[in-house]
This record gives structure tokens, sequence and C-alpha cells, in this order.
């Protein structure tokens, strides 16, 4: 890569809520929505891949109504590994923190809601 190119971190996803959304509070007051999101695909070989995608202190009305298990969203966002430290040393994951809402583009088909 030569010096005039440009590194870019961006990631489109578009796939199926796995599990019931998980949100947390932290003492702190920040909460934390996670959702896992299962992407398929055909070519070259059938695989489905799980996709962790964390929302760090989301507006009210996400919380409030996010999709439910077996939705399909439609997110942006750029990968970012974190670190913690756990019982077993450290750890670290791959995860997804979205820039746009996948709630504002989920499909509607899906939910009975019309979310």
């Amino acid at each position: 890569m030569s010096s005039t190119e440009e590194h870019m971190n961006l990631v489109v996803l578009a796939g199926r809520v796995a599990t019931d959304p998980e949100v947390r509070v932290f003492d702190s007051g920040a909460r934390l929505l996670r959702l896992l999101v299962t992407v398929q695909q055909k070519h070259p070989v059938r695989r489905v891949d799980v996709v962790p995608v964390t929302y760090w202190d989301p507006p009210d009305d996400l919380v409030d109504t996010p999709p439910g298990k077996g939705e399909t969203v439609r997110l942006t966002g750029a990968l970012q590994r974190r670190y913690w430290e756990s019982p077993d040393g450290r750890r670290s994951r791959l995860e997804l923190p979205p820039t746009r809402s996948p709630w504002a583009e989920h499909d509607s088909s899906t939910n009975p809601n019309g979310l």
C-alpha cells in the first residue's frame, strides 16, 4: 500500500437478529445494547457467521423498541477490538458498534409491530 492510499474500516451488514437484545446498565450510568446478528453466505461455501453488535449509550427509543429475535437488520459501522480482563486472563472480541441505527433500516416485513 502506498503512502497516498487511505486506510478504511467500513462494514455494511445485513442479517437476522439471533437472540433477544441484551441491555446492560453499568454503575457509571453508561448503557450497552448488544445484538448478535447472523449473516448467511452461500458462496464459495455455505456458512453462517455470528457478528456481535454493540451500541453504547443508545437513545431511549432504541432501548424501548429494539428489533426482536429473527428480525432482519441492516447497519453500518467500523469493526473494533475490545479488550478486558477476566478471571481467565486478558480477553478480546471483535465487535461492530453501528454508526447508523439498525432500527432505522430494519425490515418491517419481519416484525408484526411494524418497527
